[in-house]
């Protein structure tokens, strides 16, 4: 198993910034890729950045050139840094552990942007 717990949401005004913790345990050395979803209320979970074990990143559109996924595998974190936040950056943020059988989720981090 692979506890994962996210911290660093809030509330921001429009323009501001936002860095995003997520603390994994547990079970850490069958992880591979590590991503951030979001979701909001009524919409299906959205997948924004992911890392892989080897560094390699990818964002969704919408976020390229404001977002940044990174991770500290000496800390068993991994940090989602947002510029340039936008009201419809709002959302319930979530981070994901894959490992070759298994996905893991955490509780989740409620981030308001305001206009």
């Amino acid at each position: 198993q692979v506890q994962l717990v996210e911290s660093g949401g809030g509330l921001v005004q429009a323009g501001g910034s936002l860095r995003l913790s997520c603390v994994a345990s547990g079970r850490i050395f069958t992880i591979d890729a590590m991503r951030w979803y979001r979701q909001i209320s009524g919409k299906e979970r959205e997948l924004v950045a992911s890392i892989s074990s080897g560094g390699s990143t990818g964002y969704v559109d919408s976020v390229k050139g404001r977002f940044t996924i990174s991770r500290d595998n000496a800390k068993n974190t991994v940090y989602l840094q947002m510029n340039s936040l936008k009201p419809e950056d709002t959302a319930v943020y979530f981070c994901n552990a894959q490992s070759v059988s298994n996905g893991y989720w955490g509780q989740g981090t409620q981030v308001i942007v305001s206009s």
